[in-house]
């Protein structure tokens, strides 16, 4: 990979092991949100924690909610403070703290606890995990050159799926006990004692999700090179404040970025609304337990591996918006599946299927047609996030990298309360989780229609 120095004007070098360091932040990361937020604490919330999972999936909804509109206000924040104070460790290793602390607090959601104790743990850890990526992303363009960023990225995001779907297998496979047996998939006791009735099997997924986090940050800040000179912290504040207002104001005459960010806050929403309710719809309408929806997120995550690793290719050969463009369309068609998909049918009826349980995991032919339109998600959901990462570094300058990649976390959660709110709204009105998730598809086509129309790079208009 070609080097580029702290400034963009001269060559220098960054070590493979300071690259590496970088993307194994993804390696560290992705855990909290395949395992916990998306495939076994997520659906344990929704269908055994309590009795009525309707209301649950609202809930669940609504804890993302409110981490969208808090991460929403404050990422630019942050991103321009981070800016003018120079350093992006000390902010990450703060907010690590955080996240840690409360992924350990998810242990303590037994069934019958009250709710609202693992519904705070997940807003924090979720603003923790997402300020803690805005500094780690603006890192990115200081690494390597503009042409090696695709690369970078979605290399950077499939090793964060192989490192989720390593704990992933080792919860499914040596943790999770069946509900009737009480044994795990491989017919032995769960590790550790773990009682599923309790919950523990999905419970331990916190605690394992942060010690990963905490030992696999580590090469990171010990090889990846950070910025050292900045302002002090209260001159960086006022200072960063004031370059947000200016960057805010300047976006008016940037308006291929303005137009790339709008597009991309509109089809994040329903990406963001795919990952945090995918499980958790699934485990609604088949009764999935911790077994089956890990085993459908293991596969999930093996695809997901190989859609990064091709895209990395695609977007370097054809480009980000291309690679997004392509990804969008496969969603879609995702979404439009799995909303159309129910006993006994597909493709809201037009395609028949047998209702016969062939016992086992996935016995019916609706599960089974779910997790095919399951393997279009893992093929693009990476891609289309990696990507977008890529097609902004490609579009602003590196001393402007932090507030962008801040107002570029802004635009992926500014609305995206909005796709989950749409999503508890119509299932409350309809008592259909069904129509909540068709809900997705309007962000995702609006968001493709206004990409289409987006210049590449963005600052070419």
């Amino acid at each position: 990979m070609n080097r580029i120095d702290w400034t963009g004007t001269q060559p220098a070098r960054v070590s493979e092991k300071g690259i590496w360091g970088w993307m194994l932040f993804d390696w560290a990361a992705q855990p909290f949100f395949t395992v916990v937020t998306t495939f076994i604490f997520g659906p344990y919330f929704v269908s055994r924690l309590t009795a009525d999972p309707v209301s649950a999936q609202a809930m669940w909804s609504n804890m993302a909610t409110i981490s969208s509109v808090i991460i929403a206000i404050l990422s630019p924040v942050l991103g321009s403070i981070a800016d003018q104070s120079g350093a992006r460790k000390p902010w990450i290793t703060f907010f690590a703290v955080i996240k840690i602390a409360s992924l350990f607090g998810l242990w303590f959601a037994a069934p019958g606890s009250p709710l609202i104790y693992p519904i705070v743990f997940m807003i924090l850890a979720s603003v923790a995990a997402e300020f803690s990526i805005v500094f780690n992303d603006s890192m990115m363009p200081r690494l390597v050159s503009k042409d090696e960023v695709g690369k970078l990225s979605n290399t950077a995001w499939g090793l964060g799926y192989l490192g989720g779907m390593i704990v992933l297998i080792a919860v499914v496979v040596l943790l999770a006990g069946n509900l009737e047996s009480g044994k795990t998939i491989l017919g032995l006791e769960p590790l550790f004692g773990l009682d599923p009735h309790q919950g523990e099997d999905a419970r331990i997924t916190g605690p394992i999700s942060a010690i990963w986090y905490l030992i696999f940050i580590l090469p990171m800040f010990f090889f990846t090179p950070d910025i050292s000179k900045g302002l002090p912290f209260r001159a960086a504040v006022r200072t960063g404040l004031s370059e947000l207002k200016s960057t805010l104001g300047e976006l008016r005459n940037r308006r291929g970025i303005l137009h790339f960010l709008v597009a991309r806050m509109i089809y994040q929403d329903g990406v963001n609304g795919l990952l945090i309710l995918g499980g958790a719809f699934a485990a609604g309408m088949f009764g999935w337990a911790t077994i089956e929806i890990g085993i459908y997120g293991i596969i999930l995550n093996v695809v997901a591996i190989f859609g990064c690793i091709i895209a990395g290719r695609v977007d370097r050969r054809i480009g980000s918006k291309s690679t997004i463009v392509i990804s969008l369309v496969m969603l879609l068609l995702a979404t439009i599946g799995i909303v159309s998909t129910g006993p006994g049918y597909t493709l809201f009826g037009l395609l028949e299927l047998s209702t016969a349980d062939s016992g086992g995991l996935f016995g019916t032919a609706a599960e089974k047609a779910y997790i095919a339109y399951g393997l279009l998600i893992g093929l693009a959901f990476g891609p289309v996030q990696a990507s977008s990462r890529s097609y902004l570094a490609r579009s602003v300058s590196l001393n402007e990298a932090g507030r962008y990649f801040g107002i570029y976390a802004l635009s992926g959660r500014a609305t995206s309360f909005m796709a989950t709110l749409l999503f508890s709204a119509v299932t409350y009105m309809t008592g259909s989780s069904r129509f909540g998730m068709a809900t997705l598809v309007l962000f995702l086509a609006a968001g493709l229609i206004l990409l289409v129309r987006t210049p590449y790079p963005a600052d070419r208009a």
